[in-house]
């Protein structure tokens, strides 16, 4: 009988990792070790070193890549996790040296908790474009580095910031049925919902930059 006890909880168990990496692939587009094992090796990071930047703790961490749990429960690790993502992803990171690269680490471990638990949005008139906050360092925008980003770090950020919020609050089938009711009457909230909902960073990003910041499509550098 303890045998048979011992075979249905390891089939209990598969079944319950076997959801939560398909509840993962609905609410963040993939199952989360699918997601974080590539930006661990573009990183060149441990799991515990990772789980420092996010703001988790590496049991929790290894937790979420498992599918022993389901949910990023701290809408500020989503945001974090979100921001190293684009980073790895940027042309431009594979020109960073390991001290520049660390130091962006520090920075979205850092801003991002401050900006998602006030939700800091950032726009024109708390900071006017092309000119730094007193006492504030250049920001990538104003000197150029984020120049083939629409909007820049301000739009990136920001575009971020909703992206994590509505994904915490509904998955992305839920998102896609609230706009499919709206659409009719609210075209451009329906919008909002789809491209920050489900779609790609990017397209959030152009997205805040065009509506929010102002910035006309032929302001935008095209990159080949």
């Amino acid at each position: 009988m303890r045998i048979v006890k011992g075979v249905d909880e390891v089939s209990i168990t598969e079944d319950a990792v076997a959801r939560n990496r398909a509840l993962q692939t609905e609410w963040y587009g993939e199952p989360l070790g699918d997601r974080v094992r590539p930006l661990l090796a573009r990183l060149g990071m441990s799991q515990s070193g990772l789980a420092g930047v996010l703001g988790l703790s590496a049991p929790m961490l290894s937790q979420l890549m498992s599918g022993q749990r389901a949910k990023i429960s701290n809408p500020a690790v989503l945001h974090r996790l979100m921001a190293a993502e684009e980073l790895v992803a940027d042309p431009a990171f594979d020109t960073l040296a390991p001290v520049e690269v660390k130091a962006r680490l520090e920075e979205i471990k850092a801003e991002s908790a401050a900006t998602t638990s006030g939700m800091r949005m950032t726009t024109p008139e708390r900071v006017p474009s092309g000119r730094p906050s007193s006492g504030a360092a250049p920001s990538d925008e104003t000197s150029g580095r984020d120049g083939h980003r629409p909007g820049g770090r301000r739009a990136a950020e920001s575009a971020r910031l909703v992206q994590a919020l509505l994904r915490e609050v509904a998955s992305a089938a839920e998102i896609e049925a609230a706009a499919a009711l709206i659409a009719d009457r609210f075209p451009d909230l329906a919008e909002v919902l789809r491209v920050y909902g489900n779609g790609r960073t990017g397209e959030a990003e152009a997205h805040f930059a065009r509506t929010v910041l102002k910035e006309a499509p032929h302001d935008q550098t095209v990159m080949p």
